[in-house]
């Protein structure tokens, strides 16, 4: 019985992470899947290699033994002491959660015993196993949160239509069904799990479906009162500075923040926080007329 190297056949080295063992499975398996390569026998056993392999190296005491062992396990096994002398009740209670499906080899029953099945050796038919979720991250402008947005991804070398309604939330996950990792031995497909990542608007601050921005007016405007444009995210509203406006006083604009997430029709608000702009040159009639309101002023008081 020859010796299997799990990590050369994930092409790994023995520190490889968790999450390149994960990924050297999954290249490997969507490349030697038996749906794409029907009728190849080649194929089909270096899919099982595959899975076997993934299978000991995914789950950390399974390694951890794997490792221990090494090639030494011939001398093991066959000591009187085989792996199948050990409780594996604890790793067989986590079989059902297995990736590859059946037919391992007996170099992997001599380690690992006859524990997943209830025979001692496990059926030679495999059942269906659920292909794993992928996972990605997608920027988002504040625009596209308020009108909704269509894009084209490519995973794993798929590409894939995404609509995004209105209203999204930073942080939010979009699920996919069936767009994920294939599955094993007839399987469904896992999903796609998409993270929205909202991108950091120069103007506006997001919270929830509301959203806050600064306004600079001058101090005759702050004084006296009047009209100011105000840009919003999808428009230009004119709004009244009331007379006497104080510098940080808020302002709130009514239905002029996010939608809720799929009702666009019903919105945030818009917070005007309002910031004097004081002239930093002035003209000498400027200065003048200054001056004399300062006088004006002082008699008064």
């Amino acid at each position: 019985m020859e010796y299997k190297d799990y990590y050369k056949i994930l092409g790994l080295s023995k520190s490889a992470s968790s999450d390149e063992i994960r990924k050297a499975f999954r290249d490997l398996a969507k490349k030697h899947h038996p749906d794409k390569n029907p009728g190849d026998k080649n194929a089909e056993e270096k899919f099982k290699q595959i899975n076997e392999a993934y299978e000991v190296l995914k789950d950390p005491e399974k390694r951890k033994r794997y490792d221990e062992l090494g090639e030494s396990w011939r001398s093991y096994s066959g000591n009187g002491r085989r792996a199948s002398d050990f409780d594996w009740s604890q790793w067989t209670s986590h079989s059902q959660g297995r990736t590859g499906g059946g037919d391992f080899s007996d170099f992997f029953e001599s380690i690992f015993g006859g524990g997943f099945g209830s025979s001692g050796r496990r059926s030679a038919t495999a059942r269906p196993v659920r292909g794993e979720d992928i996972q990605a991250t997608m920027d988002l402008g504040l625009y596209e949160v308020l009108k909704g947005a269509e894009r084209i991804v490519t995973i794993e070398g798929k590409k894939i239509k995404l609509s995004i309604k209105p209203g999204v939330q930073n942080d939010q996950i979009l699920r996919m069904r069936g767009k994920g990792a294939p599955g094993i031995n007839g399987g469904d497909f896992g999903d796609l799990l998409i993270r929205m990542h909202i991108i950091k608007h120069p103007d506006f601050e997001v919270r929830g479906t509301d959203l806050y921005t600064d306004l600079y007016i001058d101090v005759l405007t702050a004084v006296l009162g009047g009209k100011v444009n105000l840009k919003t995210l999808d428009k230009v509203v004119s709004i009244t500075i009331p007379p006497g406006t104080d510098s940080g006083k808020t302002l709130r604009l009514k239905g002029a923040g996010l939608p809720e997430y799929a009702k666009s029709e019903v919105r945030g608000e818009l917070y005007v926080r309002i910031l004097l702009k004081v002239p930093k040159s002035l003209s000498d009639e400027e200065r003048r007329l200054y001056q004399q309101l300062l006088e004006l002023r002082n008699r008064q008081s």
